[in-house]
Parts: structure tokens; sequence; C-alpha cells
């Protein structure tokens, strides 16, 4: 095996060369009709909710490396924020350790940008300056600390890997005999000179299509990948001409069956109008934007209040095997988090209340106090990983009360002030669900606060919360 990289105006890409067959060049090889969603007819095996389910009993709790890395991902950095979780975090739940964009395109020990790298068969290999050892040898260490290792990509046939016309491993097809130029790959084709450079839409009705994108499954899995998130995917109109359902089913079915749990994870803001579908096959689901905010700053108050709008309209999707995704939960790194104290625990409050994955996406070797406080409060957590997810009463004002049932018959009940001003929000237990008086527990103060016969009313500081377990005497 040797490398070599291929040139062209705009571009280059490295390739990892070896021996394959093809169709003689312009030969397209023919296929029988047929429909994205038969996955029998594709030779393939359908996503049971019951695997979706083993995959994905409750949510995930981890770290990921986007909002205080970027791009700028090493094998070293990753290594050592599994360190934090592992010594800090594990305890608490926290086992996954996210690689996100990055780790295959980025920079020489120059600093010098360089494209993505992909072998003789199309399949993305990590920058060697950057992750030297490999993915697997990332995988070996982060597992080795009892945790989990995530890694990120995009859909659709890189526009490179089209370029070179890469012959697609255990199959005599080249991938341009399974490209659709005409549509493009995901729904941020163009996203930047050091990412993906760009992709096409992958045709799965011909032959060579399902067999590539699990040639991909499986050079995953044999690093040990346990996550793959998978962003810019989505449906778009006629201006992008974009649609990603028959992708995700495709990869779904490719991850199962490689025979590892890999937890599959959609980003980029989905459109709840489709929501049937994503939830269908994927383990989570980001519901919104990107949290982070200008640097230096992870993210700031506005990016958070977006979450309160579009977590109702999601919430009777999660359950066990899919979870909504709000993003990452920006704490851990005090006043570089861009919220205020009482913001962060209203980030956190929202996010357990959702039954969202916790996973922070702060610097850990930096990990401030009061920040790691809030993120292994045990009872926030135990809301959060019970997967019944709460919503309003009413969004009718900024003074909100979040409710749902335990199945103990408890009730979680949030109280949120999204107001810029102090404010009274009250919780009558009649809009809660019951009639009666009831025990009260704050979950943040670790504290029963007594009895209340018809309600709980708090006066709120600026953007605060409380959140409380809430029993009925009877």
């Amino acid at each position: 095996m040797k490398q070599e990289i291929l040139q062209w105006p705009g571009g280059s890409l490295i390739l990892t060369l070896g021996l394959s067959l093809a169709l003689p060049t312009g030969v397209r090889a023919q296929a029988q009709p047929n429909s994205a969603g038969n996955a029998a007819s594709l030779g393939g095996i359908p996503v049971s909710p019951f695997q979706k389910r083993q995959s994905a009993p409750r949510p995930y709790l981890g770290w990921s490396s986007w909002s205080s890395m970027r791009r700028h991902v090493t094998a070293a950095k990753i290594e050592a924020q599994a360190d934090v979780v592992a010594a800090r975090l594990k305890k608490y739940g926290y086992l996954y350790v996210n690689i996100d964009s990055g780790w295959c395109n980025g920079y020489d020990p120059d600093g010098q940008a360089h494209p993505n790298r992909f072998d003789a068969y199309g399949r993305p290999l990590p920058n060697p300056y950057e992750f030297p050892d490999g993915i697997a040898a990332v995988a070996a260490y982060v597992h080795s600390r009892g945790l989990k290792l995530g890694i990120y990509m995009s859909p659709g046939l890189k526009i490179p890997v089209w370029k070179a016309n890469c012959h697609i491993l255990g199959t005599p097809y080249t991938v341009r005999q399974i490209a659709d130029p005409s549509r493009w790959g995901s729904k941020f084709p163009h996203d930047g000179p050091q990412a993906y450079r760009g992709s096409y839409a992958i045709d799965y009705n011909m032959p060579g299509a399902q067999e590539y994108i699990q040639s991909i499954a499986d050079l995953y899995a044999s690093w040990g990948v346990d996550f793959l998130k998978m962003d810019w995917c989505g449906v778009r109109g006629e201006a992008h001409r974009v649609d990603n359902r028959a992708d995700i089913e495709h990869w779904a079915m490719a991850l199962n069956k490689t025979g590892r749990p890999i937890w599959l994870e959609l980003s980029g803001g989905q459109d709840v109008h489709y929501a049937d579908f994503w939830t269908r096959y994927a383990n989570g689901c980001r519901i919104d934007g990107d949290v982070e905010a200008r640097a230096p700053y992870l993210t700031d108050w506005r990016h958070v209040l977006h979450r309160f709008r579009d977590a109702p309209k999601w919430a009777k999707y999660a359950g066990p095997g899919y979870w909504n995704d709000l993003d990452s939960l920006e704490i851990g790194n005090g006043t570089l988090d861009g919220l205020t104290p009482a913001e962060r625990q209203t980030a956190m409050t929202l996010w357990c209340v959702s039954c969202a994955p916790l996973y922070t996406g702060a610097d850990l070797t930096h990990l401030d106090p009061m920040d790691l406080e809030i993120l292994v409060n045990r009872e926030a957590i135990a809301v959060d990983q019970a997967g019944r997810v709460a919503t309003p009463i009413s969004q009718a004002t900024p003074q909100q009360v979040w409710r749902v049932k335990n199945a103990d018959g408890s009730f979680t009940v949030a109280l949120f002030n999204l107001a810029d001003v102090p404010a009274k929000v009250s919780a009558r237990w009649g809009s809660v669900g019951f009639h009666g008086p009831a025990q009260v527990r704050d979950l943040w103060l670790h504290r029963n606060l007594g009895v209340f016969e018809q309600g709980f009313e708090a006066l709120l500081e600026p953007h605060a919360s409380r959140l409380l377990t809430v029993t009925p005497a009877h």
C-alpha cells in the first residue's frame, strides 16, 4: 500500500492506494427499481424498535470537542479530556468522549490547513499529524478509561472522492456509479476550505451504494467507535435539492450490521415536520441550530433561549431508543461559558426536564468548581435519566411552569423566569395535574421545603429557575 496525492484545480486528495476491481470507464451498472425504504430488497438488516431501544435506553452523558476546540482536535487533546471525564464525571454517568469535525482534515505541524484524507476505497482517514496512531489508538485509550468514543461525519459522497472515482471495497463498482451529481449530498454543501469540500447525493437504487456505506461503517466499528454524529443532514427545497432520509436509513442499517452498538445522532437542526422519519432510524436528533456563540464564550443566553421554543414541539417523540438533542450543554468553564450562574443552572434544568443528552462542550482541563457542581447534581441527572419529558403548561409569558408525572405518582416541576427582570413564577397544583396538598423538594438545594396546599410560588431573578419534585399527599 502507498499514499499518493491527487490534485485538480482548487483542491487535492490524499489517497492510500491498493488493489480493487472496477467496471470499464463510462459503464454504469444497472439496478432494478427499488424504493429507498425497502430494506429487504437492498439486502440490508432493518433496524427494529427493539434494537434502537437497546442502543439508547436513556439519554447519554458525555463531552464533545466542537465548542472548545472547533476543528483543532488532536489525539493528545482528546485523551486529556477523557482523563478528566474518567476522573471527575464518569461516576455520575458521563461516558461518551465525542470527536467532532476536524479529525479527517486539519493542520500540519506548521499550522497549514490540509483537506480531508480518504483511502483508495473513498473511506475517511484521520489526519496523520494530529492523530499519528489513528482513531483506533484513541478509542483504545478512551475504552481503557471505561468510556466510549464518538466520531463525526456528514452524509453523501464527498466530491474529492467522486473526482478520484474511488473503488468501492469488495465490489466491481466505483463511486461515480452510485453518485447523483444533480443533487447535493448534504444541506450545507460548501462548508469551508478545511472541511469536506461538499458532497453529491448517493443513489441507493444503484448496486454498490449500500456496500459503500457498509464499508465505512465497518471501518468505524473496527476502530472501536461507539457513537456517530451525522451532521448537515436534512430535507431542503429546490434551491439545495437535499433529502438525506435515504442516507439515514441506510446508515442505520449499516451500523446495525456491524454488530457493534453505535449510537447514531443526527445534527444540523432538524425540521419537526420530518420527525417521524428521523426518530425511526436515529437514536438522537438535534432539534435546533448550534448553541455556540462568538468566541471566547461558548454560548450566550439568546442561544439557550431558543431551546425553550423548540423543545415542546419535539417532546412527544422522545423515549427509549430516541432522545431529543438540545446540543452541547455549555457549562464547565465559568465566565467563559457566556452565561451567568443563574443561566447555567437554567440550561441544565431545561436539558434535564427535556431528557436531552447531557454532554458538555467545555474544556474540561480548566473545569470550573461551581460549574462542576451543576454538572454532577445527581438529583437533576436522575430527572434526565428517568426519560419522562416535561412540557410547559403555557408559554404565553416568560414566566413558565414545565411539568411531567413520574412513574411513582410524583411530579417533576420546573419554574423558569425567562424575562430580563425579576418576576414571580407560580405553579398551581390543579394546572400541574392534581389537587390537594403536596410535599415539595428542591433538587438544586437538595432540601425538602415542606407541604404546600394549593401550589408553589417563587421570586426568580432574570433567567433563573427552580427544579422541584412534587409529591401529592394522597
